[in-house]
């Protein structure tokens, strides 16, 4: 029964009579549809369609104060918490940064665990991450934060902010549409019409993916090549397992000419991912 503390996680809480419809204006999920003891994941986006923040969206009963409760990133929380405010205008909703008060908690490989005072919601992304618990700080930590990071490499899901850059990536590069990040179907919201755009043309080139790697992981950050060529970004990495923002085209292009991937000297084996939809280097039809 393994469970993580994650002090780098932060919660915003928004609530009022019109906090739905006022959300669902603005971010990727549809949060008008989530049913209990479940989350969506989401972003807010900028106009020109890139992720500003991400984040799951879990609804809360009265009896633990209502609304809805986003698992944020905590560096991003006071800015996620100022920028619904600034889009709240006239609009009956209450948004405030709780993470002083509300910490998150992942545990994984069981089944649903209790609350423990908070709410509990199964983690969207992937069946194998298993729950999110936001709750009152736990007084016992179980097991520090990198028993989970491991654990979420080894199913190869980002991480925002190491992974992929805020402010500077499309949700189809931080793979958000593959893990369930994005309904086509909901209507629009901020950034929508470049997002459907990409979506309908197939025209996302880049993508966060897992490699794999023989001995210790490359620094985060580092340019990954191929010959000389650059063909993408590290990002983080344990035991073996890793993640890199690549541009699939190049990569493709080096596989067929035999030339070797690297970071800083370390030889990188792009692995497709078990819930990966689209086309892999070396496949013609998405798969």
């Amino acid at each position: 029964m393994p469970s993580a503390f994650l002090p780098d996680r932060g919660v915003v809480r928004v609530t009022g009579e019109e906090a739905t419809t006022f959300l669902q204006g603005l971010v990727t999920c549809d949060v008008a549809a989530i049913p209990e003891g479940e989350a969506r994941f989401g972003a807010l986006l900028t106009p020109q369609g890139k992720i500003v923040v991400d984040f799951l969206v879990i609804p809360a009963p009265g009896a633990v104060g209502g609304g809805f409760l986003f698992d944020v990133p905590r560096a991003l929380a006071a800015d996620l918490t100022k920028k619904l405010g600034f889009y709240r205008l006239r609009a009956k909703v209450t948004v405030e940064d709780q993470s002083d008060r509300l910490a998150v908690t992942a545990l994984w490989g069981m089944d649903a665990p209790p609350a423990a005072g908070g709410v509990v919601a199964r983690d969207p992304r992937h069946p194998g991450l298993g729950w999110r618990m936001v709750a009152p700080p736990p007084l016992e930590i179980v097991s520090d934060a990198s028993a989970y990071d491991a654990h979420r490499l080894r199913l190869g899901i980002p991480d925002g902010g190491r992974d992929f850059v805020y402010g500077d990536t499309f949700p189809h590069e931080a793979d958000m549409d593959q893990l369930a990040g994005v309904d086509f179907h909901k209507g629009c919201y901020v950034g929508q019409e470049v997002v459907s755009r990409m979506q309908h043309r197939g025209t996302a080139r880049t993508r966060v993916v897992p490699v794999s790697f023989p001995d210790f992981p490359p620094m985060e950050g580092l340019d990954v090549t191929a010959g000389e060529k650059t063909v993408g970004v590290m990002g983080s990495a344990a035991e073996g397992h890793g993640l890199a923002k690549l541009r699939l085209d190049r990569v493709a292009d080096a596989l067929a000419a035999g030339e070797p991937i690297t970071a800083g000297g370390i030889a990188l084996t792009p692995i497709k991912p078990d819930w990966a939809r689209f086309a892999w280097p070396g496949e013609t039809v998405e798969g």
